[in-house]
C-alpha cells in the first residue's frame, strides 16, 4: 500500500474516532479548527496558482461555517440578540469567503480567519457543561 494513502486512511479512521468520542462542545471546536485549516490551505493553493484546489478548499470552509450557523440553537440561550449577531457574523464570513474565491484575495480569507479565531477564542473559554 502507498504510504501516503495509508497515512490518509489512518487520519480518516483517527478523525472518525475523535468525532465519535467528542462532546458537542468539542465538535464545535473541531469544526472551527477545520474551517481555519481549510482557509489556510486555500491561501496556499492560491499562492501556488492552483485555482481548482483553492475553490474546493474555500467551498469546504464555507460549508463548515454554514454548519456552524445551522447549529445555532435559539432554545439554549436567553440572549437572542447575541445569537442573532453570531448568525449575522457567520453569514458575513460566507459572503467574504465567496468574494475571496471570486477575486483571489488572500486578505479577505485572512479577515474571515481572524473573525473565526475570535469566535473560537470565546468558545474555547466556555467550559463544557
Amino acid at each position: 500500500m502507498n504510504p501516503m494513502r495509508a497515512l490518509r486512511q489512518y487520519q480518516k479512521v483517527n478523525s472518525h474516532a475523535q468525532i465519535s468520542e467528542a462532546s458537542p462542545h468539542r465538535l464545535i471546536q473541531m469544526l472551527m479548527e477545520g474551517g481555519l485549516d481549510r482557509m489556510a490551505q486555500a491561501k496556499g493553493a492560491m499562492s501556488r496558482g492552483d485555482m481548482p484546489q483553492k475553490a474546493l478548499l474555500i467551498t469546504k470552509a464555507i460549508d463548515i461555517i454554514v454548519g456552524l450557523r445551522q447549529g445555532l440553537d435559539e432554545e439554549k440561550t436567553d440572549d437572542k440578540a447575541a445569537l442573532q449577531q453570531l448568525d449575522d457574523l457567520y453569514e458575513y464570513m460566507t459572503v467574504r469567503l465567496t468574494q475571496a474565491n471570486v477575486s483571489n484575495d488572500p486578505e479577505m480569507i485572512d479577515e474571515v480567519a481572524r473573525l473565526l479565531i475570535t469566535v473560537k477564542s470565546g468558545w474555547d473559554a466556555i467550559a463544557p457543561e
